[in-house]
């Protein structure tokens, strides 16, 4: 339960731009929602962790005899050395290297050779925790199941009421698909970090987290 929240508190800041463009959203509004995301993730996903899991788990009384309790301080580490570095490193190097090489330089020559750490690093992680979790895959197909039907009920329901409201109030179908894209997807290798931080790379949290993927 605990690793299907961390999935569902983390928003998209990556994939979900894919998805748009493969459905013809809106690019602009699309890139502009996963800067909103990402900045209040670094900012905000540490005290969403203790809201919803130290403090509404415990409330609700739905983790009796289980030590749930996750300080900010530690869920923000997390989320400081996963998002809160790189974050400041493309601020860094975007800005001093305007300034020393120019604009044409850095988008021509410098991203493009930088742009494939991203998919590189993507694909490690996924690589790593599925061989490490792909035997509990195997062996527990009914775990897997009950993780899978919550993500997709949320999944369904967010992205299905998300382009229902929107053209409600006035958005095409591009804005709509972007937002609804938004609203419905989740940043799992965010999720993934904080459980292993926190938790281990055994546990299950871990493993609802990479179910989460």
């Amino acid at each position: 339960m605990i690793g299907v929240i961390l999935v569902g508190l983390a928003r998209c800041i990556a994939m979900v731009i894919v998805w748009n463009e493969l459905a013809d959203g809106d690019r602009e509004l699309a890139v502009g929602l996963v800067a909103f995301n990402a900045v209040f993730q670094v900012l905000l996903y540490a005290v969403y962790i203790y809201l919803f899991i130290t403090l509404g788990l415990n409330w609700l009384g739905l983790v009796k005899g289980l030590n749930v309790s996750i300080s900010i301080w530690e869920a923000a580490q997390t989320v400081f050395i996963y998002l809160g570095i790189p974050f400041l490193g493309g601020v860094i190097t975007r800005f001093s290297l305007l300034r020393a090489k120019g604009r044409e330089w850095y988008e021509n020559v410098f991203v493009p050779r930088i742009s494939p750490i991203t998919l590189v690093a993507l694909l490690f992680t996924i690589i790593v925790m599925f061989s490490l979790k792909g035997e509990y895959i195997i062996q527990l197909p009914l775990d897997v199941v009950r993780i899978a039907i919550p993500l997709t009920i949320y999944f369904v329901v967010m992205w299905f009421v998300t382009f229902f409201l929107v053209p409600k109030i006035g958005g095409n179908y591009q804005k709509t698909t972007a937002v609804s894209f938004t609203a419905a997807s989740n940043d799992f290798e965010l999720a993934i970090a904080v459980a292993v931080a926190i938790f281990g790379i055994g546990s299950n949290q871990a493993f609802a987290t990479v179910i989460g993927r």
